[in-house]
């Protein structure tokens, strides 16, 4: 508690931090470290300690798409430093901090709670009975939604060594657990958190001895002025010589000569619950954009999110900038998409066009081994080719040839580019004729079909003519008569197309 007569007992901590350890001002009191002792809570295993049933619901109330919100009045960071210990802080007396919250942030699902606890040149190691206290609405006027005490079995109680210590109490509510702790609108749009000594390690006499800091540890406030005189509370014990009030009260309705100077060293961390995520546009990759996005959604495609409430209509998302190839003049720009596209050009994204080859030319292999020089790649490809590179020429490439049956004399057949067939004297049935095939040494099902693709067209034609004359041993002897002569040249006329 805050009296009169302890007012003057507030003792000032030095929470060293290493290296700046030099760049503060004498304190009383240099601690090495601040602890943090966390305690997690399961409400389904502990529901006795709650005071109502209506605080605790399923989990799976929450809608999600919320973040959880962190709230405090201290500017501390939590770590070493100075700090007050309120070494007037009775048994039975409680902290608390009350925020604000927006209406449609309720309902509030608890995460965490946590203070800063000290001792001052302690003799013997303390211990501290606590409870956590959680309230919708501010303390005073507000429901007490949910209180757990320590009990050393369940929940420990805050323990101790001698010396001068910080310790950060962590009160936590595991977020795997099938009942969670909930806290609704009372209509102030406010929760409150707090802790209670429930009792000290030697309690004083209220309103006449504080508690000996030497035997005892104490919530404290930070060193930087009180930057919340209506937010932060404190419930006093009652007293014949208390001076300072009884019951709840602000640090701002308390008599100047009772009232902290700092804010308490307390925080609080809640998930508002049936939110809706906000909603944007979207600029996704390649200078689309897409609206009502979520900003979670707009990242795992891999866009830029805008902003909530935007819209494309109002967004500017940059287009993608790559080599646009102008084939009217041959020519190359890096350029932005829709002004390559608005200009006749082929946009090509991520590309520069001190690398990209915007009409590359060069040979092309065919599918029956032949090789065709000074195509673009687009043309050979419409000729089932394959195009060899730009620059390239069919002197300095070597295509492969066509796979054929080939039968030879002593029956076997092996599949074979026509020139190793020749060598083995072999008769090589033509391209895209297979062993696999039980008839490929039957003979040419289709004697026209010269070159064995399947169809006799001009390729079966300029065969027979350019074995005109000749005896026909590599099959324009269609007719088999010993010479290739217009009888062959008719035969192939009157089989035009595919072979049947």
């Amino acid at each position: 508690m805050f009296r009169l007569i302890l007012a003057a007992s507030i003792l000032i901590l030095s929470l060293p931090a290493g290296a700046q350890e030099g760049l503060r001002a004498p304190v009383l009191e240099e601690l090495e470290s601040v602890q943090v002792r966390q305690i997690t809570i399961r409400p389904s295993l502990l529901k006795a300690g709650l005071p109502g049933a209506a605080s605790i619901r399923d989990v799976t109330r929450s809608r999600g798409g919320c973040p959880p919100v962190a709230s405090t009045h201290t500017d501390s960071d939590w770590g070493p430093g100075e700090y007050i210990l309120q070494a007037g802080f009775a048994q039975g007396e409680s902290t608390a901090a009350s925020y604000q919250m927006n209406a449609d942030q309720f309902p509030l699902k608890l995460d965490s709670v946590e203070m800063m606890f000290a001792t001052s040149n302690a003799l013997v190691q303390t211990t501290t009975e606590w409870s956590v206290l959680i309230y919708s609405g501010t303390p005073s006027s507000g429901t007490l939604v949910a209180v757990w005490s320590s009990d050393d079995v369940l929940l420990p109680h805050l323990v101790m060594p001698p010396g001068s210590t910080g310790m950060i109490l962590l009160f936590t509510v595991d977020p795997d657990d099938p009942d969670q702790i909930y806290i609704d609108d009372n209509g102030s749009q406010t929760y409150s958190v707090g802790f209670r000594i429930d009792a000290h390690n030697q309690p004083g006499s209220p309103c006449i001895s504080a508690p000996n800091p030497s035997y005892n540890a104490f919530p404290c406030t930070d060193v930087s002025g009180l930057d919340s005189p209506s937010g932060n509370w404190i419930d006093m014990v009652t007293g014949t010589f208390c001076v300072c009030g009884e019951g709840w009260s602000t640090f701002q309705s308390l008599p100047s000569i009772c009232r902290p100077s700092g804010d308490w060293v307390l925080r609080s961390t809640a998930t508002p619950q049936d939110c809706v995520p906000a909603t944007g546009a979207c600029c996704r990759s390649g200078g689309t954009c897409t609206d009502d996005m979520t900003e979670e959604d707009c990242t795992t495609i891999g866009g830029d999110y805008q902003g909530a409430d935007t819209t494309c209509d109002t967004s500017s998302c940059p287009q993608p900038v790559g080599a646009c190839c102008i084939e009217a003049t041959g020519e190359c720009v890096d350029l932005e998409q829709d002004l390559c596209l608005i200009g006749g050009g082929v946009h090509h994204v991520d590309e520069s066009c001190d690398t990209y080859i915007c009409f590359p030319e060069g040979a092309c292999c065919l599918a029956d081994g032949n090789c065709v020089d000074g195509v673009s790649p687009e043309i050979c490809s419409a000729g089932d080719g394959d195009f060899q590179g730009d620059g390239t020429t069919c002197g300095g490439t070597d295509c492969p040839q066509p796979m054929g049956a080939c039968c030879l004399d002593n029956s076997n057949c092996i599949d074979v580019e026509e020139s190793i067939c020749q060598a083995f004297a072999g008769t090589w049935m033509g391209q895209g004729s297979s062993c696999v095939d039980p008839d490929a040494c039957d003979g040419n099902p289709c004697p026209p079909d010269v070159n064995g693709d399947g169809t006799v067209d001009v390729n079966d034609l300029l065969s027979v003519i350019a074995g005109w004359g000749s005896s026909g041993t590599d099959g324009t002897d269609i007719n088999e008569d010993g010479v290739v002569d217009v009888n062959d040249l008719l035969l192939i006329i009157s089989s035009w197309g595919e072979c049947a």
